[in-house]
């Protein structure tokens, strides 16, 4: 462990974030971003992180290869073997399977491709579970390909919940200056004003404001909420949703003195306003709503969050992106900005508690 500061006392130096990244679809750019996220970080045990692959050598070798890195890999057994990593040459990794040259074609993975990537998640949940690491974070898996191979759940973030037992899990995107929840996710627009029950709005409104208050360290954080109709449906000449749900949800929420509430604001202008720092978490009412401002000024350094979970879990804000897979030309901000992203979450969980 090295400290911030030659002064500073040994007990005050906080210990650094073991962090479990899993290698997610071989056969897209998840380890391409990996190794160029390594290649550009040398420093991460400088500053408190120390994370680690999950997954299968062959992909990441390949990735090396591909982007010229000057890196080896690394085997381990269990986290434990982080402490003796050169993290200037060496990307650790944890094995789980070897692939066939045939299992990782670019765009094209086999069963055996799709186990390890599910195998990888399982694997580092458990060690997120029993203490072992400090956080996940997860590069992207095709999920009409996992499907087609036997997998059950819509995505990620279904999948983690059950191994987690946790009961409400909400999606949040973060970036350098706005964070946005999202009431409700991947739903057709046409049942959205449908699903906004008091019961969802509560939930998403409190487990927003637990993250910034447990996972972003703030005292009192500042929660807004947008609207589901133009104007914020304008005293109901627009839509009355926000009269008769959104408001009175708010109301009830104020009386929670941990955080301080909002809204709800007209959407058109709500983001705007975050983003100029008036807020420090946006709640959205359904997928694009949240997402377009964010992608918008935060494309390559946004990160998916899921909050409600009883381990910290993050993961870049970009999918498998078969249309450049070994090319050379994928972008790891958004992977080092959820490395990142976790390692800060894992300290102040850790100062908590």
């Amino acid at each position: 462990m090295i400290p911030d500061s030659p002064n500073m006392p040994q007990s005050a130096i906080p210990a650094p974030s073991l962090i479990a990244i899993t290698m997610g679809d071989p056969c897209g750019v998840g380890p391409e971003v990996i190794v160029k996220a390594f290649a550009s970080r040398p420093d991460w045990f400088r500053t408190g992180c120390m994370p680690f692959v999950v997954g299968s050598p062959q992909p990441l070798a390949r990735a090396i290869d591909l982007v010229g890195a000057k890196l080896a890999i690394k085997r381990i057994s269990s986290p434990c073997d982080l402490r003796g990593i050169d993290y200037t040459g060496e990307i650790p990794l944890l094995s789980l399977r070897e692939l066939n040259p045939g299992d990782i074609v670019f765009g094209r993975p086999t069963p055996d491709a799709c186990k390890m990537a599910v195998d990888a998640i399982r694997a580092s949940v458990t060690l997120a579970l029993s203490g072992e690491v400090d956080a996940v974070c997860t590069c992207p898996v095709n999920k009409a390909r996992l499907h087609e191979n036997g997998f059950s759940f819509p995505g990620h973030t279904e999948f983690i919940k059950e191994l987690t037992s946790a009961t409400e899990v909400i999606m949040m995107l973060a970036g350098p200056r706005l964070r946005i929840s999202l009431a409700t996710i991947h739903e057709p627009i046409s049942i959205v004003p449908g699903l906004l029950t008091a019961e969802r709005l509560h939930s998403a409104i409190r487990i927003t404001a637990e993250a910034m208050v447990r996972d972003f360290a703030m005292k009192l954080p500042r929660i807004a909420v947008a609207g589901l109709n133009p104007h914020a449906g304008e005293a109901g000449r627009f839509g009355r949703e926000e009269m008769e749900i959104l408001e009175p949800v708010i109301r009830e929420a104020a009386s929670d003195r941990r955080f301080r509430i909002s809204g709800p604001w007209p959407p058109d202008t709500l983001f705007h306003r975050a983003f100029n720092g008036e807020f420090d978490a946006v709640v959205a009412m359904y997928h694009d709503q949240g997402l377009i401002p964010i992608k918008l000024v935060h494309f390559d350094e946004a990160v998916n969050l899921s909050l409600g979970l009883p381990i910290v879990r993050t993961s870049v804000d970009h999918g498998t992106a078969y249309d450049i897979a070994g090319t050379g030309t994928s972008n790891p901000g958004s992977l080092i900005a959820a490395v990142e992203l976790a390692a800060f979450m894992a300290k102040n969980r850790r100062l908590a508690e």
